[in-house]
């Protein structure tokens, strides 16, 4: 409360943020129960790569499974799908995106709702490029 009254910009900037956060959570509810999970695993990925800095992250299946509700090996043919595809390389504990527009077009179209409301309320996700799809 001390924060919001010294500094008056930033209740504007935590309301974004709370609305941006909720419509994540009732999308990912959604997506859970109405999409499969190769492309879950995609919007996922592509969340997290808009937050980090590389191609390249540490990230385990069984990590993945908890993230999409889903079992350790659900994660394993998914991840399976994806790199199969070229779109990702992964190995023991570490994930790398290895084509960032053919995952975008892999991933379903919640990605692309959550991202477009981010880029609205907050503007670009560090050095990404606007989302068209």
């Amino acid at each position: 409360q001390e924060a919001l009254v010294q500094i008056p910009s930033l209740r504007p900037l935590l309301n974004r943020y709370v609305l941006v956060h909720y419509g994540q959570v009732a999308r990912t509810g959604a997506c859970n129960g109405r999409h499969d999970i190769p492309q879950r695993l995609a919007r996922w990925l592509l969340m997290g790569h808009d937050r980090a800095q590389g191609d390249t992250y540490p990230m385990t299946h069984e990590f993945l499974g908890m993230m999409l509700g889903v079992r350790r090996a659900g994660i394993s043919v998914a991840a399976a799908v994806l790199q199969r595809a070229g779109l990702i390389r992964y190995g023991v504990g570490k994930i790398t995106i290895t084509d960032r527009p053919g995952l975008e077009n892999a991933s379903c179209e919640c990605y692309g709702v959550t991202r477009r409301a981010s880029e609205r309320l907050f503007g670009l996700n560090g050095n990404r490029a606007p989302y068209r799809r």
